[in-house]
């Protein structure tokens, strides 16, 4: 098959005009002008007409258990109201309850053009059943918690790996997720990065989320010290640095780490995270419901670190009647854009798709428009001039034009 569309934006080279995809099976044949690529070829044309063809999105962090958790939290005063507000609803919900959120978030990603999503999933009992029931490619991490002795850090990994094992499918697969430095003991955080690198496993871990976690390893104390000391947890591991530098001393810190939100840093933490190669997931609508402080973009930029982007839970996403909250990676990068108005419109691109193949361990062969690459692709409306095309692609609203994920529609364009 080959589609043709006014604009291909390839994100890994330069915009190409009437340009076109070669598919063939679930990988891309080659990308070039139309003309090229139609000259001498018998494959099935699809001319998509006034649309950019760009890779699907990757969104880097999500919580799809939590999807029908819209709504329900005001923004806190402290981020540990937010943590016993969203534990206590979390009770009260069943498997059903879980399963339709799931469906729901998946739903909403897919029709605003992700293709790829690393979520972590708090109720594995859920898979592979959603695995089977959506298109998208999932990688989902397994979140790991335990600060008391009732289950010890080698009975927590056990329990995990042992559902990993259970789990088989072709485009879907498990990886591992302690949930954080002050909801993990340091043990379970070396016994993770162990395996994860003996497997060849990424590894993923909410890190420096809030200013209450930022002072509980800094300075040992503060409203989260004390909560977490209440409920038994072991605080010897706190007042000797920052939780990146926590993570360095439990040997954590590598490149198939990805670290979400990191909102927090110290003066040295941007360089250790470049220098290490690990990359960091920035959730703008998140960071700005928890009002936190500005995002250490540039610092972490100009240590190299591997930047991408994430939508987090609805549970951390303001929203009202008039404007309900979706799951919507391109209404992240919009909201970046409106913070960071020297960031241009292709570096956000980038984060949203080449930057988060990488983080996942999948460069070269998602979030890019390239020969050898899987035929995982968007299309969204686009009747403008080409030097405008990363800017439109960035305001996009509402739902892609079509999808495709390894060679077959997971929304197919209206017949023409």
């Amino acid at each position: 098959m080959i589609l043709r569309a006014r604009v291909v934006l390839p994100i890994s080279g330069p915009a190409i005009e009437n340009g076109a995809v070669q598919v063939e099976g679930e990988r891309i044949g080659a990308v070039g002008r139309w003309r090229d690529l139609a000259a001498g070829n018998s494959a099935n044309v699809l001319d998509l007409g006034e649309v950019v063809v760009l890779p699907g999105l990757v969104n880097a962090h999500c919580h799809l258990d939590y999807t029908h958790m819209a709504g329900h939290f005001s923004p806190p005063k402290i981020f540990t109201d937010w943590l016993k507000q969203i534990t206590s609803t979390k009770a009260g919900w069943d498997l059903a309850d879980y399963s339709a959120s799931w469906l729901s978030g998946a739903d909403m990603l897919l029709r605003s053009g992700t293709t790829t999503v690393a979520d972590i999933e708090a109720v594995p009992q859920l898979l592979p059943k959603m695995w089977n029931s959506t298109p998208l490619r999932v990688l989902s991490f397994l979140e790991m918690i335990g600060i008391t002795s009732r289950r010890t850090p080698r009975a927590v990994l056990k329990e995990t790996l042992q559902k990993i094992a259970s789990l088989h499918h072709p485009r879907c697969q498990p990886a591992l997720s302690p949930h954080a430095p002050y909801s993990t003991l340091p043990e379970l955080l070396r016994l993770s990065t162990r395996t994860a690198r003996r497997r060849g496993w990424r590894l993923c871990i909410h890190v420096a989320e809030s200013g209450l976690e930022f002072a509980m390893f800094t300075q040992g104390s503060g409203e989260m010290f004390d909560w977490l000391r209440r409920s038994g947890r072991d605080m010897s591991d706190c007042g000797q640095g920052s939780p990146v530098q926590h993570l360095e001393r439990c040997g954590v810190l590598d490149d198939n780490l990805l670290v979400a939100h990191v909102n927090y840093l110290a003066r040295a933490d941007a360089a250790l995270l470049g220098r290490r190669q690990v990359s960091v997931v920035h959730c703008p609508r998140s960071h700005s419901y928890f009002r936190h402080n500005s995002f250490q973009l540039t610092r972490l930029r100009r240590a190299g670190v591997n930047l991408c982007l994430g939508t987090d839970s609805l549970a951390s996403v303001e929203a009202t009647r008039r404007h309900p909250a979706q799951l919507n990676l391109f209404d992240e990068m919009r909201a970046l854009a409106s913070r960071e108005p020297r960031l241009s419109a292709k570096s956000i691109l980038q984060m949203a798709t080449v930057n988060g193949a990488r983080a996942l361990g999948m460069q070269g062969r998602a979030g890019e428009l390239a020969a050898g690459a899987l035929a995982d692709l968007i299309a969204v409306p686009f009747p403008g001039k080409v030097s405008r095309v990363y800017d439109a692609a960035l305001h996009h609203k509402g739902d892609v034009v079509a999808s495709m994920i390894g060679g077959h529609w997971a929304l197919a364009p209206e017949a023409k």
